[in-house]
């Protein structure tokens, strides 16, 4: 018997809006199916607590009314949720997609959850940095990107701030002013003074962020600009972190856009551009740039030297060296 498609008007559970889970088993849904529509894709489940089917369409709307459903009416929806509700995208922890990520939320009053699907605490905030959502209070985007930056370990904290400055209001002038006035003496204030002047909206993974952090980290290498457009055999194509002067590149491979089915594309893609082109491309992965003994700065500069000498030896080609 073939499956379906999509959750139909026949489903037992809602499918034009986002429900709980103790909705559903109220209106007599067995754990079991919940479970099977969960695993067959059928179900989603955003954030820890809410469920939706699969074919509602994201965007704020939606996001909004599945944290209205877990987060109390006088809490505050805090740091990678509340850049979720902001539309930021990479927002979620890596690995996020792989399981239902948790709520991170604080109550004014002092209060604290006890619930273990929802990480809360408490927070000074001021009222200018809260905005409303439909009912919805969270973090303004300048409030959320400055928790990010101090709150999360250094390279996540990175691909957060760096997420939220694709959906900013704000410049990076701004956030180097609420480190320097609103957060001074505040714990990790130093991490978001020095994350802040790397920042870019223009990387495309949090992986590609690690490399661009791990390339800040190496000193004295030359500059590198984010998704460089060069042409490729099938058309345009972006390198994510090249020095054009040099011809080098440097590409990170994360298993969610560069997996298996993806080898053979990125194969063609890149013999091209070193035949063709004459670019020097190093591929990077998470070992490389957070494995236990990380060797991505390493590797930048080796590859960096061998793109000058290769550039010394194309200005020395066809000249006599003698004398």
């Amino acid at each position: 018997m073939a499956g379906i498609a999509l959750l139909g008007p026949d489903a037992p559970v809602p499918i034009d809006r986002p429900f709980t889970r103790q909705e559903a088993l109220a209106s007599g849904v067995s754990p079991a199916l919940l479970a099977t529509y969960l695993r067959d894709g059928l179900l989603v489940s955003p954030i820890r607590g809410a469920l939706h089917a699969a074919q509602l369409p994201d965007g704020p709307a939606l996001r909004t009314a599945c944290a209205r459903l877990v987060v109390p009416a006088d809490a505050v929806v805090t740091d990678r949720t509340a850049a979720w509700l902001l539309m930021a995208p990479m927002a979620l922890a890596p690995g996020d997609h792989l399981r239902v990520p948790d709520v991170d939320l604080f109550l004014p009053r002092g209060r604290r959850l006890r619930r273990p699907t929802v990480r809360s605490g408490e927070r000074t905030l001021l009222p200018h940095e809260i905005v409303n959502i439909d009912g919805l209070l969270v973090t303004s985007k300048l409030r959320t990107t400055c928790d990010l930056g101090m709150q999360l370990p250094r390279r996540h904290a990175f691909a957060a701030m760096c997420s939220m400055m694709k959906v900013a209001d704000f410049s990076v002038d701004a956030i180097r002013r609420q480190a320097d006035g609103r957060f001074t003496g505040y714990r990790w204030v130093t991490q978001l003074r020095s994350l802040t002047p790397y920042l870019d909206p223009r990387f495309q993974s949090p992986g590609e962020c690690w490399l661009a952090l791990a390339w800040h980290d190496e000193l004295g290498l030359p500059s590198f600009v984010p998704q460089y457009e060069v042409a490729g055999p099938h058309g345009p194509c972006y390198l994510d972190l090249a020095v054009p002067a040099l011809r080098y590149a440097a590409e990170y491979d994360g298993p969610a856009w560069h997996g298996a089915d993806q080898a053979a594309h990125d194969a063609e893609r890149r013999d091209y551009l070193r035949d063709e082109g004459g670019w020097i491309i190093d591929v990077f992965s998470a070992e490389h740039v957070c494995g236990p003994s990380p060797r991505a700065g390493e590797m930048l500069r080796e590859g960096v030297v061998r793109a000058r000498r290769r550039m010394g030896l194309a200005a020395w080609s066809g000249q006599d060296r003698r004398g």
